[in-house]
């Protein structure tokens, strides 16, 4: 039974594991809280140790065939879309390894003309010499168009559900492949029978209510660690940022809730991995590098060639998919339009440095060649 399956059951939530996580999420006193976060830096060293993996995200195309009213890259937003060649993803690849990198998730819109699986398996191809650790956050595929990645050196595989809210979910996708939830729902499943060793799931807070949301998504973890056990999980809590579009959170989902839903899952799962991105503030990050996070990006870019320029020249202003004209004076070029905003623009460097002063060692790279994924057959 797929979890697609597995969600439609009323008895989803009755798992003792999943009664704990509710009377974690229920009003805390300020007591109350001050102990779970005790209890989850406690858990956070006894299985992560005083560590932290240090990851970048690499932009390869902001092109998109969906139409999703908060995403900066849908398809109906006029943005500036750049798809990178091979040769200008590798020129972003080492200026992030000049940096230190050696963990880096590279991120697509869904297109398929433009991201292919064959491109996805040759940019990992380039760049697994000098890059180990290569990750994607793409369109969800079908199990057979995930192996070419696989083979060439890809570990891991991330997608978000957005909402787990099916009536909110149908609200918001409006038109591409991506309006199916069930197809999108089970592609971690799929993800693992390519063979990805590690696996990445989470939700957009502000577009549902956050205790539901949160409730779904850790019946999510549950479900996975019992089915797809041969693979490491990692669990994210991203919040809606300024994009194109100017969409609007539907819910608010405050610093405080934040923290105790961290919480809430390192005390219910300790063994998952739990990543936190450049939406958040500096002093939020710095607070919950202790409290249950173990993976952090740093010195973030939301655009193809953010980090370097490169392909800026061939950037072009589509809408519903149709070219529009972009202006720019004589001999500029405009990069690609960012998928978000981000809130914490320190570098690489200075949030390394911010660890080391919290007693937290920056990890870039934590396995070697001989520990990468063998494709399913």
């Amino acid at each position: 039974m797929s979890f697609s399956e597995h969600f439609r059951n009323p008895e989803l939530l009755e798992s003792r594991v999943l009664q704990r996580f509710a009377a974690l999420l229920r009003p805390k006193t300020g007591a109350e809280l001050e102990a779970m976060a005790s209890d989850a830096e406690r858990l956070t060293r006894q299985f992560f140790g005083r560590t932290m993996r240090l990851f970048a995200p690499l932009y390869l195309s902001n092109e998109c065939v969906n139409s999703c009213k908060y995403c900066g890259f849908s398809r109906d937003n006029p943005i500036l879309r750049v798809t990178l060649t091979l040769d200008q993803v590798e020129v972003e690849a080492r200026h992030l390894a000049a940096q230190g990198f050696r963990n880096v998730l590279l991120v697509a819109g869904e297109h398929p003309k433009f991201v292919a699986p064959d491109y996805l398996a040759q940019c990992v191809a380039r760049l697994r010499e000098f890059i180990p650790a290569l990750s994607l956050e793409v369109g969800p595929m079908e199990t057979t168009d995930y192996l070419p990645a696989v083979r060439a050196g890809a570990e891991g595989l991330v997608v978000y559900q957005e909402t787990y809210d099916r009536k909110t979910y149908a609200e918001l996708h409006t038109a591409g492949p991506k309006k199916d939830f069930d197809w999108r729902l089970d592609c971690p499943e799929r993800a693992y029978a390519a063979g990805f060793r590690r696996l990445g799931i989470g939700a957009l807070f502000g577009l549902a209510p956050w205790e539901d949301e949160a409730m779904r998504m850790a019946a999510h973890v549950d479900y996975l660690l019992r089915h797809c056990w041969k693979s490491s999980l990692t669990v994210s809590l991203p919040r809606l940022r300024p994009a194109a579009g100017a969409f609007q959170p539907r819910y608010e989902f405050g610093d405080r809730a934040m923290v105790q839903v961290i919480l809430a899952l390192r005390l219910c799962f300790p063994q998952v991995g739990m990543v936190l991105s450049t939406r958040e503030s500096p002093a939020l990050r710095d607070r919950l590098m202790r409290l249950g996070v173990t993976m952090m990006s740093a010195g973030s870019h939301t655009e193809p060639g953010g980090y370097t320029g490169a392909g800026a020249e061939s950037a072009h202003q589509t809408r519903r998919g149709k070219a529009l004209p972009v202006i720019a004076s004589e001999g500029e070029h405009q990069g690609a339009t960012e998928q978000f905003a981000i809130a914490d623009e320190r570098s690489s460097a200075e949030v390394s440095a911010k660890l080391r002063e919290m007693g937290i060692e920056p990890v870039w790279k934590d396995w070697d060649a001989a520990l990468a994924p063998v494709a399913a057959d």
